[in-house]
């Protein structure tokens, strides 16, 4: 197994999504990369007190800024991409930030939109904790925000809104070391881009970012042709995950739920009403973000929620 490495910089990163742009590495089905990325704004220095304006990447901040798009070499669409988190290493600070926006979601928290105020965090990755600069600490729980392939269509597309077609900006906490994210292969050679590393995030992202930092991700990238779905969806060490994305919060829920329904049949051998009966007794559904103008749900059905008894 070949292993390649990816450091951050113009010429190895991205602020978009977009079928035509050149691959900055190219590697085969089952090669492992340890991809460096900044956090989300492309910070290139530590804010030393809360806000602090430090130099960022990009000299015009589009989207998040992400490590890639990296090929991999045959993937053709129709294939499943496998990217599997076999390493996962937060850097040694982060921030968080509310209150940017004023918009309707903040009004009704209550919340001064338009006044943002800053959390400071020292991330301790070998302790696994992050501590900020009101003296308050919380475990981490490390992952990468985005992950994702390009939509088959012409222009550049943001990264803010996760896609079905495309993954991206899925901000699942669930998708740790040791879980497998499998994304529908859009367009030749997959094309994908990372970045946007949590140290920890609550599930919602309810304030529009969690403990933003720069990550060093162990990947190994491979091409899945018996993947049990061919939507996004997700193997972690605990539990199957799959995912629904739509501006409208129903229309989301029905998506993730769909999917785990037909995952649920092929494990099960179970016709689709009788998997919703079941799935309403072990299929937990979350929120995964909503702060990227599409709702994000993800049903999760632990490995060992059902037990399969011996016929009579």
């Amino acid at each position: 197994m070949t292993v390649h490495h990816l450091e951050p910089s113009l010429a190895t990163t991205t602020q978009v999504f977009s079928r035509d742009s050149p691959p900055v590495l190219t590697v085969n089905p089952g090669d492992s990369v340890r991809v460096r990325s900044l956090d989300a704004w492309g910070h290139l220095e530590r804010q030393t007190i809360p806000g602090e304006d430090k130099p960022q990447l990009f000299a015009e901040r589009e989207g998040h800024c992400l490590t890639g798009p990296i090929a991999v070499a045959g993937a053709k669409p129709g294939d499943m991409l496998a990217v599997t988190f076999a390493s996962l290493t937060p850097d040694p600070w982060g921030f968080t930030n509310a209150g940017r926006k004023d918009d309707e979601f903040t009004r009704l928290l209550d919340v001064d939109g338009g006044v943002p105020q800053w959390l400071l965090w020292d991330v301790d990755a070998q302790q696994g904790t992050a501590t900020n600069q009101l003296g308050q600490s919380v475990a981490l729980n490390p992952f990468l925000g985005v992950v994702g392939v390009p939509t088959n269509r012409p222009g550049d597309f943001a990264t803010t809104p996760p896609r079905a077609d495309g993954g991206g900006n899925i901000d699942c906490k669930e998708l740790t070391v040791g879980s497998t994210l499998f994304l529908p292969v859009t367009v030749p050679d997959a094309l994908v881009s990372v970045g946007d590393g949590h140290a920890a995030q609550g599930d919602g992202e309810v304030g529009g970012t969690a403990i933003e930092c720069g990550m060093t991700a162990d990947l190994v990238l491979d091409v899945v042709l018996d993947a049990p779905l061919q939507t996004i969806h997700a193997m972690t060490p605990t539990a199957r995950i799959t995912f629904g994305f739509n501006a409208d919060l129903n229309l989301a829920t029905a998506e993730a739920l769909k999917a785990m329904l037909t995952w649920m049949q092929d494990l099960y051998g179970m016709e689709r009403t009788h998997a919703l009966a079941l799935a309403s007794t072990v299929v937990d559904l979350r929120i995964t973000q909503v702060a990227n103008e599409t709702w994000g749900v993800h049903a999760v059905l632990s490995h060992d929620a059902v037990q399969i008894s011996p016929t009579v």
